[in-house]
């Protein structure tokens, strides 16, 4: 009797890992600087859309109803956000170089997912790369690879 009340304390009531909390927190903080950069220039096209959620799907190895619930989670964050800090601070912390780069390529690919760049697109990708401290040169190097591909 004891181990079946346990069992549905351990099923129904358990708390999430902090592990896996941390993983939650940091997929919403890169999902809203993603969808920033989708309505940044206010003129939100279909394919930034679609680039938006396969950035997602793919950074994060998600199916597409797991992603679309990430976006909607990370709107929310977005739009109860003041600033930028909230989110890159968190990644500063945990994310290596190489995934605080691939997350500056992600903001590159949805700002020419439609084909132009606006002065606003680059002032974030700019913004974001400077508070989450990557040389200028990646910051360069990955907006050239954007634009050859």
């Amino acid at each position: 009797m004891l181990s079946q009340i346990k069992l549905f304390f351990d099923q129904h009531l358990a708390l999430p890992a902090p592990d896996q909390d941390l993983q939650d927190k940091l997929q919403i903080a890169c999902a809203a600087l993603l969808i920033e950069m989708m309505y940044m220039d206010d003129n939100v096209q279909d394919e930034e859309r679609e680039m938006l959620e396969g950035r997602i799907r793919e950074v994060f190895s998600l199916s597409a109803q797991q992603a679309n619930d990430l976006i909607v989670l990370a709107s929310q964050e977005r739009e109860q956000a003041t600033d930028y800090y909230q989110f890159t601070s968190l990644i500063n912390k945990e994310f290596t170089q190489e995934q605080k780069i691939n997350l500056v390529r992600s903001l590159w690919q949805i700002a020419y997912a439609d084909g132009k760049l606006d002065e606003l697109e680059e002032y974030l990708v700019r913004k974001v790369s400077e508070l989450l401290y990557v040389p200028h040169q990646a910051f360069i190097m990955t907006k050239n690879h954007v634009i050859e591909t």
